[in-house]
């Protein structure tokens, strides 16, 4: 059976790839300015921005999102977009949607 996210379900993995032009991203920003963050689009159109952590150092491109109480509290549609600013760039990754499903 698939997984399906659910309302309220707490610590789902939102993982995300930066690619520029095909090419990932070293996303490791080492100065304390850097960006990494996930917004998340509510199906009420209620938009949360939550910061990402880096895996592999960012080195691989990859960094993700863990959710906590309250991330998934509407069932529904949601839309969702990461953002990158490090010093070689700003980075917005393409949009996707995913649906969050009603419990029993």
């Amino acid at each position: 059976m698939a997984s399906e996210i659910h309302k309220d379900d707490v610590g789902t993995r939102f993982s995300i790839t930066i690619k520029d032009d095909g090419s990932l991203v070293n996303i490791s920003g080492v100065d304390g300015g850097s960006v990494h963050q996930i917004s998340f689009r509510k199906p009420s159109d209620t938009i949360v921005e939550r910061n990402a952590t880096l895996q592999d150092y960012g080195i691989s491109g990859v960094m993700f999102y863990d959710s906590v109480a309250g991330d998934l509290d509407e069932a529904g549609v949601y839309k969702l977009q990461a953002k990158v600013i490090i010093p070689s760039g700003t980075y917005y990754t393409d949009i996707y949607t995913f649906k969050v499903h009603s419990n029993i």
